[in-house]
């Protein structure tokens, strides 16, 4: 079976939810070889850190070792990927040339060091690192900093390897350890905390009537398509709903919106 068919069968099998998820057990997978290896690490998924205006930011994988933690953003998408350090938004272009756009995970992942760094303090070393499944290919990704790390998810051994053999230890195994009960509890979140998070993203990324309020930043949307006043965010997935209209059935020619992910995210709402 070919690369290319499984992707199809995956991507109509699971939703966009399924597959982040599934991408973030697949990077802790690939620490595991890293302390198999000699390197000594503890590893934490999806962490919800706390920001000033009391909302939170979702940490995706963190690796917290003598050298510093390492910050994974993990995107597990399937196609060719285009994107520079600047930009705001990066493109995936899948095999039938269609194109959508996600935001920068660069920024994407600045934005949770920020809050990270003013949780623990800034004395503790970061280091960025997106990590895309071995499912897409990095056609054109432009880097300029160093200190960020763009890689598919099987060279995720070969650049923390790289990184601990360029940097010193900063913490004792008592630090790792007592870093690792503090930022633990920030997975142990009830509903209440995620729902808000997923609230949080919602509100600020759909548009206000306000003439000074931010543009959207939304996860997913066509690339060909600018940024519309009146969009609708998808609160599933944060794509962008599309008005659409039913074909068939009972309902047919009657308008509804639609994930803009479909068939991957299957939301709809009516109008």
């Amino acid at each position: 079976m070919s690369k290319g068919l499984i992707d199809a069968i995956l991507d109509s099998i699971f939703d966009a939810d399924f597959l982040g998820r599934h991408g973030e057990k697949l990077t802790e997978k690939e620490l595991k070889l890293v302390n198999f290896f000699g390197r000594k690490g503890k590893t934490l998924r999806n962490l919800y850190i706390p920001k000033d205006n009391g909302d939170t930011s979702e940490i995706d994988v963190v690796y917290i070792t003598q050298k510093g933690i390492f910050v994974f953003e993990s995107k597990n998408y399937s196609g060719w990927i285009f994107g520079d350090e600047k930009g705001t938004y990066w493109t995936v272009m899948l095999p039938n040339r269609e194109k959508n756009r996600f935001y920068n995970p660069i920024k994407q992942n600045r934005t949770h060091i920020k809050w990270l760094s003013n949780y623990i303090g800034s004395e503790i070393p970061l280091f960025s690192i997106i990590v895309f499944s071995e499912r897409c290919e990095l056609k054109k990704v432009t880097v300029e900093n160093d200190d960020i790390k763009v890689i598919q998810r099987d060279r995720t051994y070969a650049t923390v390897r790289d990184i601990w053999e360029s940097v010193p230890d900063v913490l004792t195994e008592e630090e790792v350890s007592n870093l690792y009960d503090k930022l633990k509890k920030l997975t142990d979140v009830d509903a209440a905390v995620k729902e808000a998070h997923v609230a949080s993203i919602k509100e600020r990324y759909t548009p206000s009537s306000k003439p000074d309020s931010p543009k959207p930043v939304i996860d997913s949307v066509p690339a060909d398509n600018e940024q519309k006043s009146d969009v609708k965010i998808c609160p599933r997935c944060g794509r962008e709903l599309v008005l659409r209209t039913t074909k068939k059935g009972p309902n047919a020619g009657q308008q509804f919106y639609g994930c803009s992910g479909f068939p991957k995210c299957r939301y709809t709402e009516k109008i």
